[in-house]
């Protein structure tokens, strides 16, 4: 064989391999942008929590990334604090708004953030069966439809970045927060969801600071 015959073959091995590189870098997307999702209570929730703007986090277990109310901006769970831009400038105004609006949405195609009426009928305790526990080495809660048996987690991922400078507080604490899109008592504040290892419940705070979220399909 000579050797121009041997540079063509070997020109060709490269370009499958990187065709396949390709193939597997654009399935990898796709698993973060698509969820198959899960009925609980009539609500269809994502599997998964939002990390990067547009993206799942890549397990049902994995944290995905803080957000401020009404911003598309996500923010690290973990030290050191970093954004999706690579940025370290914690914005500490009131994010405005009667409700979460579409173009700070940072849920990907197909998704949105629930309300606070969908956050609520997760915690009916008359249709939904709420447990403590850990999954694949992860605390979090787990919800059960008593109806379907369907069941989703949500991780524990501790419970928020502070308002004033993005501090996290009670990191790795077994605690969850997650926001709706409905606005609180007055233009500060929004309502979201919290639960521990005792206790479920829905509040109302300081839109500022980053919690978790978890998406319903539109």
């Amino acid at each position: 064989m000579n050797d121009k015959k041997v540079n063509k073959k070997k020109l060709w091995i490269l370009l499958i391999f990187a065709l396949c590189l390709s193939v597997v870098a654009t399935f990898a997307q796709d698993a973060r942008t698509f969820d198959e999702g899960v009925i609980i209570n009539g609500v269809k929730w994502a599997t998964r929590n939002v990390d990067k703007p547009g993206t799942f986090a890549a397990e049902p277990e994995n944290p995905g990334m803080f957000y401020q109310w009404n911003r598309s901006v996500g923010w690290s769970t973990i030290e050191p604090m970093v954004n999706s831009n690579d940025d370290t400038d914690w914005d500490s105004t009131i994010p405005e708004g009667d409700s979460w609006e579409k173009a700070n949405d940072p849920s990907p195609s197909g998704w949105r953030i629930p309300t606070l009426p969908e956050i609520q009928s997760l915690l009916d305790r008359d249709k939904v069966d709420k447990v403590w526990t850990t999954q694949n080495g992860v605390k979090g809660m787990k919800f059960t439809d008593k109806t379907t048996g369907n069941s989703l987690f949500l991780p524990a991922v501790g419970l928020v970045r502070r308002r004033g400078d993005g501090t996290l507080y009670r990191a790795g604490d077994e605690y969850g927060g997650y926001w709706s899109s409905t606005k609180g008592i007055g233009g500060m504040e929004a309502h979201g969801m919290y639960f521990h290892s005792n206790s479920t419940g829905w509040f109302h705070t300081i839109r500022t600071h980053g919690y978790s979220v978890r998406t319903v399909a539109e």
